[in-house]
């Protein structure tokens, strides 16, 4: 029988502020903080319920080096809500960023930790 997953880890300098940032760009929140791990959860989820997958962010010594080889992709419901989640976004402390995207429908953009991540278009 196969398994299946149930949390995705990131490397952070700072599991805290970067579990933080992701609880608010998601609307979930922060059920784990301390000083080398913080987890983040969709409010009422039950694990393992197969319905979300947990953000498990590790404390590492090593600084983010390089483009990211797994990066998250955001849901937007019309070019509208793609542009205002951008906004929002780069409020909370996201910013542009270029990995040789070119001229794409979906923007791209990094935590404050410099991990990238895309604001897709809406499908």
């Amino acid at each position: 029988m196969p398994t299946r997953l149930v949390e995705l880890a990131v490397d952070a300098a700072d599991p805290a502020r970067l579990a933080r940032f992701w609880a608010a760009a998601l609307g979930w929140q922060v059920v784990v903080e301390e000083p080398d791990q913080a987890v983040i959860e969709p409010r009422g989820y039950d694990y393992p319920d197969p319905v979300a997958l947990p953000l498990v962010f590790v404390k590492v010594p090593e600084a983010k080096a390089g483009k990211n080889r797994v990066h998250l992709d955001l849901a937007t419901e019309s070019v509208a809500h793609q542009a205002a989640e951008v906004e929002r976004l780069l409020g909370l402390g996201a910013v542009p960023v270029d990995v040789g995207q070119h001229d794409v429908s979906w923007a791209v953009l990094a935590d404050p930790e410099g991990s990238e991540f895309c604001v897709l278009s809406p499908r």
